[in-house]
């Protein structure tokens, strides 16, 4: 008897296995029609606002690390939205965690400008 590998000791099982990722372009064509189908108008207003905003912020970005790493995050967004499993869902603390001041403080206005928007509050700031 000849010894064979199994996958017996490995953690490919439980895995998912990984996303093809998607181009910049069809990705930002993706989010916004994801938008348009699966969120309420407000909702769709600064979605798209905001995903417009971060790739035009993230246009001229060479760093393949942080380019992957960007395209990754907004591919796992939109399979969210899309499969309704982001309804009452709350950040991940170790991504909170990893966060430089600058996203920190951009997450911080988001919640202001989502907290405005359900207060009836237009767009002045406090």
């Amino acid at each position: 008897m000849l010894a064979t590998p199994t996958a017996a000791g490995s953690t490919a099982g439980l895995k998912p296995a990984p996303l093809a990722l998607l181009p910049p372009i069809p990705l930002y064509r993706r989010l916004l029609r994801t938008h348009r189908k699966f969120l309420p108008g407000e909702m769709r207003l600064l979605g798209d606002e905001y995903v417009k905003s971060e790739f035009r912020a993230h246009r001229n970005v060479e760093n393949p690390v942080h380019i992957i790493g960007f395209l990754t995050e907004w591919q796992m967004y939109a399979q969210k939205i899309e499969g309704d499993s982001w309804l009452g869902e709350k950040l991940d603390s170790g991504k909170i965690d990893k966060m430089s001041d600058q996203q920190l403080g951009q997450l911080y206005e988001l919640m202001q400008a989502i907290q405005r928007k359900e207060h009836g509050g237009g767009d002045e700031d406090t």
